[in-house]
């Protein structure tokens, strides 16, 4: 699959990750038919790699297009194997190699990813640590192709067209795929907060960085929104559209996840309105020039590329009309996941509430700034506050914790005036 935390890959760097030299197309990419017997070579190769490593194989599993029932695929077998630690080549690579795997791709940079061939079937081996960020985006992608035949279309789709173009490396044409995958992968994301949404609703409604830090936040940048249309994205359990609400707002809350919207609905569907939609994809429910401030709270971080969601908000606001968002502070995060470049997009993993895993994109400050002007907003505000003085006494760590630590960043944009 295409990386989700790099910028493409360039000829110096699909050189330097290549063992030897690197195999050239210079050609369209041949895709096959579905074949019910690409499972078959997977079971054959695990059992196989499951006999060289034993126990030093944790996790073998079939993963892209061949993975998928019914899908295209370049008939090469994608298997992701998980090791103790990939960078101990010691502890795998001989042995592999003694049985005919060849070691062909090696990037210690990049989760300490390696890849193989195979003796006598055509497969790429993927091998990476425990602590990998892949392994989740491959089962996300995997498992939302299966389950949904409209991705699985969509996905095809994009693939035939990008075959049928002519591609000096394979990589580039992996590059290619890389936003229709990350699209699919977030909706995948989304979905999985359907399981916990009562959890996270409740957590949101009474965490003090939420109700007394990022919401106050939220309602001071948007000003007097008394009689105007605010358009609250990323709404959640609709604790934010509801503050807006009470000020005066007439308050449409979106959100990916259906089960997010069931529980604004149930809470706040007296004071706000409320739907399911994709802020990575055009909103056609909402006419241009419509909508006077669009708040995102919290919302941001997890897209990898803001240039559609910032579009869609230019044209639903009216002109001068505000962007109000907050994100995760980039020198906090930075700081708090010990990452050594500051200047890198990576992505992240977190845990909240408790046990439910969350993950989000890491971006430097400049990026941000370059993302919005680029967009066709101009920052007239930017805040890192304070938490609200009622929590000293109920909450006097988050208190001090918040007063001394940045946790996130917000801003007031201001939309262009052209039409």
């Amino acid at each position: 699959m295409p990386k989700p935390d790099r910028d493409d890959y360039t000829e110096e760097d699909i050189n330097d990750s290549w063992v030897d030299e690197p195999p050239v197309l210079n050609s369209t990419v041949t895709l096959a038919e579905y074949d019910p017997e690409w499972p078959a070579l997977f079971d054959r190769e695990a059992k196989r790699i499951r006999g060289i490593l034993g126990e030093r194989a944790l996790v073998l599993e079939h993963v892209g297009s061949t993975s998928v029932p019914g899908l295209c695929a370049k008939p090469i077998i994608d298997i992701m194997l998980i090791v103790a630690d990939s960078d101990d080549e010691d502890a795998y690579v001989p042995q592999l190699e003694a049985e005919g795997y060849k070691l062909v791709i090696r990037e210690p940079e990049w989760e300490k990813h390696r890849c193989f061939k195979g003796p006598d079937t055509n497969i790429n081996l993927h091998v990476y640590s425990p602590d990998n960020g892949q392994t989740e985006r491959y089962r996300l992608f995997r498992d939302r192709l299966i389950a949904h035949e409209d991705e699985r279309k969509l996905y095809e789709d994009r693939k035939r067209e990008l075959a049928s173009r002519t591609w000096k490396y394979i990589q580039q044409y992996a590059d290619a795929k890389s936003e229709v995958v990350d699209a699919i992968i977030e909706r995948a994301r989304a979905a999985q907060y359907d399981g916990f949404a009562r959890l996270y609703a409740a957590h949101a409604e009474t965490s003090s960085t939420n109700a007394h830090y990022d919401r106050p936040a939220i309602v001071e940048l948007a000003g007097d929104v008394a009689g105007k249309r605010v358009l609250d994205v990323g709404s959640a359990a609709g604790h934010l559209s509801a503050l807006l609400a009470a000020k005066g707002a007439d308050v449409l809350g979106v959100d990916a996840s259906e089960g997010m919207v069931a529980i604004a609905r149930e809470k706040f569907g007296g004071v706000a309105r409320f739907e399911t939609a994709d802020v990575s994809r055009p909103m056609p429910f909402l006419e241009d020039g419509s909508i006077d401030v669009v708040t995102a709270s919290l919302v941001l971080h997890y897209l990898k590329d803001w240039a559609p969601a910032l579009a869609e908000f230019r044209r639903v606001l009216k002109p001068g009309g505000l962007l109000v968002f907050s994100v995760h502070h980039p020198g906090e995060d930075w700081r708090w996941f010990e990452k050594r470049n500051y200047f890198q997009l990576e992505l992240l993993e977190d845990e909240f509430p408790a046990g439910q895993k969350v993950r989000f994109y890491r971006r430097p400050l400049s990026w941000t700034f370059d993302a919005v002007r680029d967009a066709g907003f101009a920052v007239d505000r930017l805040v890192e506050p304070m938490p609200v003085e009622a929590i000293a006494e109920s909450d006097p760590k988050w208190h001090a914790k918040l007063r001394t630590e940045p946790r996130f960043l917000y801003f007031r944009t201001v939309r262009d005036s052209r039409v």
